[in-house]
């Protein structure tokens, strides 16, 4: 009897044609990061659990995973009739898969702090893990791309995070892409007025699903928490406001709301005045972004064509790095869910043309004397930058020929005796069927 060969949920294998256009927007979006001055760190798959505990609310520590102990860690373990699932986990696992990338980048900055210059602008490029349940666009296993900018409290990079934003997903050339953007201390500001400070994150946490479960059955939720009904009817108020100048007279005189509007003001007069290529910058009261650590500025990316969630987001944090001893130390960032940004694509056709084509240039297999002939071809052609292969086995002409047909060849060179002895390829184009005679020099030439 076969084991189960299945994957788990909500991960997946990666065919060759997956990986190919996967790359391609790894590619765009390093390359981006990197004219932008981010340098490339990475972090372990896992953490201490304390590392990530209480970082994220209680919803997202639901949802991380935990990695058992090695070794018998039953018999370590005391077990009665007090023990709870959550007891005993404490006592069989001390580690955990990271959640996201931006804690485990506050504890690399604080283990790191005397070897790396401040502002440190660093970027990310790795797999996260979320027990969640999985769905489409959403997955236990995914890849985020994270650009973060620590030590440093100025607006300016919110700002240069929102055209870095806006580069990437042109060069992608996405059309259609919202940039939504908020600030924490509105909310706070917002929240303190309906007298419910004491369940900021349970309140923040619940105004986040809104896009999900409607205005309603926020409210609904609002009242199981225990928030006064009148009070909860100001919510209607601050969603109805579309401009960022019709808060003032809610916000009225409470000081960290005001300082939220002079941040959030400064940033779309700026981005106003600079333009951007191909994104929509627009300010929404409802974005929320549930997780703990959030203090300033929010943003959440969407695709206006696809209806698929959010496929970037990110905010200001002011003091995350204090939990594992820095204190004072500002940091602003962004992540790209490569997954959800990889479906708006193949949805709207965006991929190029052959992106999945590993192999340009097929030189078919007449015999060993010949095959050994080809490699200094061969050789030209890969100093050349272009992809090419030699057939392994001196197969069927029909056989080689449906090999390079399934891989999507462009071109197969055809060299025999004849060619050995006239210096010359025969080659063979792939999508017009025509076939000449020609030198290395002339092939390279019309590849390139």
């Amino acid at each position: 009897m076969k084991g189960n060969i299945q994957v788990p949920k909500g991960t997946r294998d990666f065919t060759s044609k997956v990986m190919f256009r996967r790359n391609y927007i790894f590619k765009k979006v390093r390359s981006c990061f990197e004219r932008y001055g981010y340098a490339p760190i990475e972090t372990p798959a896992m953490e201490n659990i304390e590392t990530l505990s209480g970082k994220y609310g209680q919803e997202g520590d639901r949802l991380i995973f935990k990695v058992l102990n090695s070794g018998d860690f039953l018999s370590k373990s005391k077990i009665d009739n007090s023990t709870t699932s959550k007891s005993l986990s404490i006592d069989i696992s001390n580690k955990a898969l990271r959640y996201d990338l931006t804690v485990p980048f506050a504890r690399f900055v604080v283990n790191n702090q005397n070897q790396i210059t401040f502002p440190f602008k660093r970027y990310q490029m790795q797999n996260v893990w979320r027990a969640d349940r999985p769905q489409k666009g959403r997955f236990r296993e995914f890849y985020q791309c994270d650009a973060d900018v620590i030590g440093s409290k100025s607006l300016l990079n919110e700002i240069e995070l929102i055209q870095l934003c806006d580069d990437i997903f042109t060069s992608l050339n996405i059309p259609n892409i919202q940039i939504l953007i908020n600030n924490r201390k509105i909310l706070a500001a917002m929240i303190e007025l309906m007298s419910a400070s004491e369940y900021f994150d349970q309140f923040v946490i619940i105004l986040d699903k809104i896009d999900k479960i409607g205005v309603e059955n926020v409210k609904k939720e609002l009242i199981k928490l225990g928030l006064d009904i009148k009070k909860i009817n100001l919510l209607d108020k601050f969603l109805n406001i579309k401009n960022i100048n019709d808060i003032s007279f809610l916000i009225n005189q409470n000081e960290l709301g005001k300082k939220g509007i002079e941040e959030l003001d400064f940033i779309l007069k700026s981005i106003d005045s600079l333009g951007l290529n191909s994104s929509e910058l627009k300010f929404n009261i409802s974005l929320a972004r549930g997780l703990d650590y959030y203090t300033g500025s929010i943003f959440e990316v969407k695709s206006s064509d696809i209806n698929i969630g959010s496929i970037a987001g990110g905010g200001r944090y002011d003091d995350l790095t204090s939990i594992f001893g820095l204190k004072d130390v500002s940091g602003v960032g962004i992540s790209f869910g490569i997954d959800r940004i990889y479906l708006v694509m193949e949805e709207l056709g965006l991929f190029p043309k052959d992106i999945d084509v590993s192999s340009k240039v097929l030189f078919l297999n007449f015999g060993e004397l010949e095959a050994k002939y080809c490699f200094k071809y061969l050789k030209e052609l890969r100093k050349n930058n272009i992809s090419s292969e030699l057939y392994p086995n001196n197969d069927k002409l029909k056989k080689q020929m449906n090999y390079a047909n399934n891989k999507g060849v462009k071109f197969v060179v055809m060299i025999g005796e004849n060619e050995m002895k006239s210096g010359q390829l025969t080659v063979k184009n792939m999508s017009t069927g025509d076939q000449k005679e020609m030198s290395i020099s002339e092939f390279i030439k019309i590849i390139l």
